[in-house]
């Protein structure tokens, strides 16, 4: 197999790789904690996906494939006990007793039922703490947790499964370098994302002629051409992240996560049966909605208490890195493989139906 052509392959297993992974909606829990009250004590929640929590403790009592509030109340002492075993905080190489009170409360996150927990560690002194989370990573070894001490926010892992929280004020650097990767971190995880990017990169390097597609000669074209569509995205989506992330806008996350898969789909069905042949105007619109979905993983994970804007900033540039990356790879094969037969007649095609299904599977979702 010749070089081009294995990096063709590999394209394509990477690309319907992703199709098994349903966007936003991952293993993800949520923790909140803050002692600005009491320097000696940090109160907050843990928000538990009910599905995750599900594999762990025996909710469904009565077992309708159903649970009820009473069901998750009826099975608090179980609940709690999984929570202690798989959740702490140390300081001074001392753990602070975790009490979970009786209020809990129900949320939901993309379209998930989600169990908030209220949590109470007790320490001894205001030193920095040590927080460890061994939760559900048996049951998937992709499943995080979004952890916020003080606003300063942190990514538990199954490879990062312990952070230290310092009592220090964030700097400017270290408030930077959080929110960067935090950006970056969501455009890989953020399959709807990057199945947009990929969707209009897909025929970036063809134009459309006498109802026939065909490869532009001229890379330079096609780089040019390129710049203007991610240009087009990238702007848009900072426009309405930073606005909506200054709650300048508050749109319903519900609608905002359906828009965007509407945006999926139309980009891949577009390149089977084109309507729209200059994207960029429509690349800008779409990019709107997807700004506002970054923000709302952005709200989930706080905005820095000192450093707001830099937040902002940082999180919008992590997630142009991210999505530099992205186009890196994928351009370069796309650009190799354009004056090949087989992608305009199959790969183009049958990537962008392969695409548009995954994002009709999502507008059912989220209807």
């Amino acid at each position: 197999m010749s070089k081009i052509n294995a990096l063709f392959v590999l394209f394509i297993v990477a690309l319907f790789a992703n199709f098994s992974v349903q966007a936003h909606q991952l293993s993800t829990s949520y923790i909140s904690l803050d002692n600005t009250n009491n320097e000696k004590q940090y109160t907050g929640t843990w928000q538990i996906n009910i599905s995750d929590l599900e594999q762990q403790v025996a909710l469904d009592v009565n077992q309708d494939t159903q649970i009820s509030w009473g069901e998750l109340k009826s099975q608090k002492t179980a609940i709690n006990r999984y929570a202690k075993n798989t959740l702490s905080v140390l300081q001074n190489e001392q753990t602070c007793p975790l009490t979970i009170t009786d209020n809990y409360q129900l949320d939901n996150h993309f379209n998930e039922a989600y169990l908030v927990l209220p949590l109470v560690f007790s320490c001894n002194t205001d030193a920095d703490v040590t927080l460890t989370y061994r939760a559900f990573f048996n049951q998937d070894a992709n499943h995080k947790v979004i952890v916020n001490v003080n606003q300063v926010s942190r990514v538990f892992t199954i490879d990062e499964q312990q952070h230290t929280f310092t009592t220090e004020q964030s700097s400017y650097l270290t408030t930077f370098n959080q929110y960067v990767y935090q950006g970056v971190l969501h455009i890989w995880i953020g399959i709807d994302h990057i199945l947009f990017l990929i969707a209009l990169l897909l025929t970036c390097v063809l134009t459309r002629t006498e109802s026939h597609w065909q490869a532009i000669v001229s890379k330079k074209h096609i780089i040019k051409h390129t710049a203007w569509i991610v240009t087009a995205f990238t702007l848009a989506h900072s426009l309405t992240l930073t606005a909506t992330a200054l709650n300048l806008v508050s749109p319903s996350s519900r609608w905002v996560e359906l828009g965007i898969a509407i945006s999926v789909l139309f980009a891949a069905l577009n390149n089977v049966w084109p309507v729209i042949l200059r994207l960029g105007w429509l690349t800008f619109a779409f990019g709107l909605l997807h700004g506002m979905g970054f923000a709302s993983v952005l709200g989930e994970l706080g905005l820095s208490s000192d450093y707001q804007l830099l937040s902002i900033l940082a999180f919008n540039l992590g997630v142009e890195l991210g999505q530099l990356s992205i186009l890196c790879i994928a351009l370069p094969v796309l650009l190799t493989m354009r004056n090949k037969p087989i992608y305009i007649k199959w790969v183009m095609p049958i990537g962008s139906l392969a695409i548009a299904a995954m994002a009709l599977l999502w507008c059912v979702e989220r209807i």
